[in-house]
Formats: structure tokens, sequence, C-alpha cells
């Protein structure tokens, strides 16, 4: 079972995963959220980027409207799936480690955030 969303951190992005047969759905959910809850919008991703493996948009927010926001978009998702993850700084734990799901988890393509290690000078 995927870890569920606590409100440990200052800052989150939250991810709506689609794709064709549900991207209508997705954008329906990320705009309500946008004008009903204190939340930034992003770009709609008709491609993965990043770590992302699937279409996304991502919502960003801050620790004061996680406890109403989270629940909400619970309810509000339906199939959707959602990473929700903090801003630590370090990309890769909040993509792993520290990452949370609403819905099912989807595996993320986290070597983008690991070090070249061959570029480095051996000593």
């Amino acid at each position: 079972m995927p870890n569920r969303p606590r409100n440990d951190f200052d800052r989150y992005h939250a991810h709506i995963y689609f794709d064709e047969g549900t991207e209508a759905q997705a954008r329906d959910l990320c705009v309500k959220t946008w004008q009903n809850r204190h939340v930034g919008l992003g770009r709609f991703h008709q491609r993965p980027v990043g770590p992302h493996p699937v279409w996304s948009c991502q919502l960003s927010f801050d620790r004061d409207e996680f406890d109403g926001l989270i629940p909400w978009l619970d309810e509000q998702r339906g199939n959707l799936d959602i990473l929700v993850h903090p801003l630590t700084g370090d990309d890769l734990a909040d993509h792993t480690t520290l990452a949370t799901w609403l819905g099912d988890e989807v595996d993320l393509v986290t070597s983008i955030f690991e070090e070249d290690t061959e570029a480095l000078p051996s000593s």
C-alpha cells in the first residue's frame, strides 16, 4: 500500500497523473483546485516530464493549505493517481523516501536525480 500524505514539511507539490482518457477529468480537477484552494497551478504536460513517467499537472502549496487540501483532493480525484511530495531541497528523497500517494503508486524515473559518477575525477 502506498504511503499516505502527512503534513510534516513547509512546502509541497502534488502531481496529478492522467492520460488521453482522463485528461478532461484531470484538467477539471486542477482548475477547480486552483480556483477553490490556495495552490499554484503548473502546466499540463501531455508527455512524460522529469521523473514523471506519464502525463501530469503540478499543484504547489504549503503547510497551511495541506490539511484541507489533501482530503479534498482525495475525495475529488476519482480514479486519478496523485503524487504528493515535500520540497526539501533533496529531489531524490522528495520523489522516493518522502513521496506519498493518493491512489496507486507510480514508478518514477528517479535516475534523473542521481549524480553521474563516471564524470567525477577519481581520487
